[in-house]
């Protein structure tokens, strides 16, 4: 997968990702690790359908739901109720199933009476607590996290990993980038370490994470 040219050398293009290869299976739970930089937001971009490679393919057998760039749908001169039909509709959720969810969809944010007030009045938590809960109740059987799980106050993450919990019980796909290994070990039994682009390391979740750190402190 190329990216930008370098800037420090016009002629030189700067490769994101090099020679990836990796199969997940259904209701598999899978989490990306690496270092700043090293490929892991343009991987779940490219499974997310936001672009083509430039060689080889992606197939992905399932909806997916991107949890990726939380909010970036929003208009914040329109209220969150507004909004929260908007950013549905661009992610691929059906007014039926809007209309089901909706009042979850509002409970699970916590924005209580601020629902009905325009987005320019909220903080920025508050808005991604409500994107954050429209993408989250998307029917989808894959979901694609790039560490956004820690979003609100402490209550909030711990409602956002109970939900969590309860989507992967009921055999959706996990695919999500974290820095924090405790999160890593509670949700993923496999771990693919990225490194300047490539696999580095693909394998249990706990002896990757052991070889990434390793690594770290050394």
């Amino acid at each position: 997968m190329r990216d930008l040219f370098r800037p420090d050398d016009p002629g030189q293009r700067f490769y994101a990702l090099r020679d990836i290869g990796f199969e997940v299976a259904r209701g598999e739970s899978v989490a990306l690790v690496g270092h700043n930089g090293a490929g892991k937001s343009t991987l779940l971009g490219l499974v997310a359908g936001l672009g083509p490679p430039d060689a080889g393919t992606v197939e992905v057998d399932g909806r997916v739901a991107p949890l990726l760039e939380l909010g970036a749908g929003f208009h914040y001169d329109l209220t969150g109720a507004e909004n929260v039909r908007l950013n549905a509709a661009l992610l691929g959720m059906t007014r039926e199933v809007l209309e089901r969810q909706y009042e979850t969809i509002v409970a699970f944010s916590g924005i209580g009476d601020f629902i009905d007030e325009p987005v320019r009045t909220y903080s920025s938590g508050m808005v991604m607590r409500l994107a954050f809960s429209v993408a989250f109740h998307l029917e989808a059987e894959i979901l694609i996290i790039d560490e956004v799980i820690a979003v609100g106050d402490q209550d909030f993450q711990r409602k956002c990993l109970a939900r969590l919990e309860e989507l992967k019980r009921s055999g959706r796909t996990l695919l999500f980038v974290s820095h924090s290994p405790p999160i890593v070990q509670q949700f993923c039994s496999r771990a693919i370490w990225l490194d300047h682009g490539r696999i580095r390391m693909d394998g249990p979740a706990e002896e990757v994470l052991t070889s990434y750190q390793a690594e770290r402190v050394g």
